[in-house]
């Protein structure tokens, strides 16, 4: 099966249901599958075939859940972007997947300006802005809504995502309309859910593969309604009026929300009716067991914790929505995926013994253009996680630890290396280490241990200008810490 395939189902069985709600939009299955189309004919009209890829540029919304599924109907390869990259790492992975087309937000395109060195055609989902090829509200209003005829393959790659390193080395992982479509089903199953299901999407960004897929593609599937919170900034109480007025009924949310919906109740209490709610869904980082009691007190309400990784496309394990489960496990494997404990020569641990998770099932066709990396991480037909875990007696998963060196903040992952190398090129910097630190709130927070030259002097404020200028907002240390001995 392929995602153009999902929704033309979906959009056959529930024309007339809303298939996505932010603010006053309100877009039915229809009129999704309708513009979606139209975004399918203007790219083909622009020369994109199967295999281009499709940058995406923009923060979550309606446009967004449309242009994806205009861009799996060509055949072409959509490639979402953190919306908070800056200049140099938007150069980098464009240099990297080489996008025929770019759609990007308006108040996104300035910042692109010194990223479009090559011939890429722009759509801005705003107005016709200078230099755009079109804009979104002109394909809307004259683009043909005629279903495209391009014979898809479900093993065809129609999803790159880029996973680490943007400011020094972008490595994307490759998914293929099969393996998405296999994930959407398996999360659907995890979380028992249905048409009759509206899925709340706040602070959880469709570029990421948690948004995209368990949220985004899982509820196309399933023909649910998907209620985008709109708002720049992180209000907890502006979700809770939400899920009051739309009666949604699962919210999918890394650990920090939780946190703050938990800090909210202990301050304010509650004042809204959550009573439709029936699952509230963790993942993108550890959720703490804490978190888990103090959410159940407060809202009388389980929080089911999953775990994966973007190379796995999205979750491989979830706890019973039940609240069954046991406390500090992130649940059983989902049909569909395989999971097992090994050692340092991959051999096979018993259970209640720690050791490196590995799994098969749909995951990453590979990572774009790096044949190395790719067979660093897929080893005979297994994905090597980089993360440490155990399995118990009645299989229940317990993540304890990383091999791999990694800063899980707010549900994004920061790799140190590529943190120390941006700092590295200041000129009065000798040498830096760059860790995470545990973090109540956030899960984790970004630290830097800086050496200075010889007689050279600085500031923490110099240093994380630097940071600034090269990298997304989360990744530039919340602590530095100038130090004199060797690192």
């Amino acid at each position: 099966m392929d995602l153009k395939m999902m929704l033309a189902n979906t959009a056959r069985e529930h024309a007339d249901k809303e298939a996505v709600v932010s603010g006053q939009q309100r877009l039915s299955y229809a009129e999704l599958d309708a513009a979606s189309n139209k975004i399918a004919n203007t790219l083909l009209e622009l020369g994109v075939g199967k295999g281009d890829r499709v940058a995406m540029l923009l923060g979550n919304s309606p446009e967004f859940i449309i242009i994806f599924f205009g861009i799996a109907k060509t055949g072409a390869i959509a490639v979402p972007l953190d919306t908070r990259y800056k200049n140099t790492e938007l150069n980098l992975v464009f240099g990297s997947c080489q996008p025929r087309v770019l759609l990007a937000e308006d108040a996104l395109l300035e910042k692109t300006s010194a990223a479009l060195t090559r011939s890429i055609e722009v759509i801005s989902t705003g107005g016709a802005a200078e230099g755009t090829s079109a804009s979104y509200e002109s394909i809307m209003a004259s683009a043909s809504p005629q279903a495209v005829e391009i014979p898809l393959n479900p093993e065809d790659t129609v999803f790159l995502s880029y996973t680490s390193g943007p400011a020094t080395e972008p490595q994307g992982a490759m998914f293929s309309h099969q393996s998405l479509y296999a994930e959407a089903i398996m999360s659907v199953e995890g979380f028992q859910q249905t048409s009759a299901d509206v899925l709340m999407l706040f602070a959880l960004p469709l570029y990421h593969n948690f948004g995209l897929v368990a949220a985004m593609l899982g509820s196309v599937y399933r023909g649910s309604t998907i209620v985008i919170v709109p708002g720049t900034g992180i209000s907890i109480s502006s979700l809770m009026e939400a899920i009051e007025k739309e009666k949604g009924t699962i919210l999918t949310g890394v650990p920090y929300i939780y946190s703050l919906a938990v800090e909210l109740a202990k301050k304010e209490g509650i004042k809204n009716n959550l009573s439709s709610l029936r699952v509230c869904a963790s993942g993108g980082a550890p959720l703490r067991v804490e978190t888990i009691e103090q959410f159940k007190q407060y809202y009388g309400l389980t929080l089911a914790d999953i775990w994966g990784l973007t190379e796995a496309v999205c979750h491989i394990t979830c706890s019973p929505i039940d609240g069954s489960g046991k406390p500090g496990s992130c649940g059983r494997t989902l049909p569909g995926w395989e999971l097992k404990i090994v050692g340092e020569d991959d051999t096979e641990l018993p259970v209640n013994q720690d050791g490196e998770i590995i799994v098969r099932g749909p995951f990453t066709q590979g990572y774009y253009r790096n044949p190395e990396a790719t067979a660093g991480a897929i080893k005979n037909g297994w994905l090597h996680t980089g993360d440490i875990g155990r399995i118990d007696e009645d299989g229940y998963v317990f993540i304890t630890g990383r091999k791999k060196d990694m800063v899980i903040l707010k549900g994004q992952n920061v790799y140190p290396r590529e943190v120390e190398e941006v700092i590295a090129t200041f000129p009065k910097v000798a040498g830096v280490r760059v860790s995470g630190v545990p973090d109540r709130l956030r899960g984790e927070i970004v630290k830097a241990v800086i050496r200075l030259k010889e007689g050279a002097s600085s500031s923490e404020q110099e240093i994380r200008q630097l940071c600034q200028e090269r990298m997304a907002d989360y990744k530039v240390p919340k602590q530095i810490v100038f130090t004199r001995s060797p690192l």
